[in-house]
């Protein structure tokens, strides 16, 4: 887990890319099930921004797992209603 993103009620996730890749990027809440899929395509190369809406949510913590190539990574996001 890199870091925790307080928000209320959306969050941009800005990512970068050093070559073409399909990028897969979900939100899922703690007992693992998946409340958002943000982005399963393509991207070039260069500085990306995906928009995460958690206005239907409850409050409480989630976990956005985003996948590029062969990089996974985990971001804990806070929810502040």
């Amino acid at each position: 887990m890199l870091y925790c993103i307080p928000f209320n009620p959306a969050t941009t996730i800005r990512f970068d890319l050093p070559a073409p890749s399909r990028v897969r990027a979900e939100v899922f809440d703690l007992a693992g099930r998946r409340v958002a899929q943000l982005l399963d395509d393509w991207r070039d190369a260069g500085s990306h921004a995906v928009t995460f809406d958690g206005s239907a949510l409850a409050a409480g913590m989630y976990l956005c797992r985003m996948q590029a190539g062969e990089y996974t990574g985990v971001v804990k996001m806070l929810l502040v209603k």
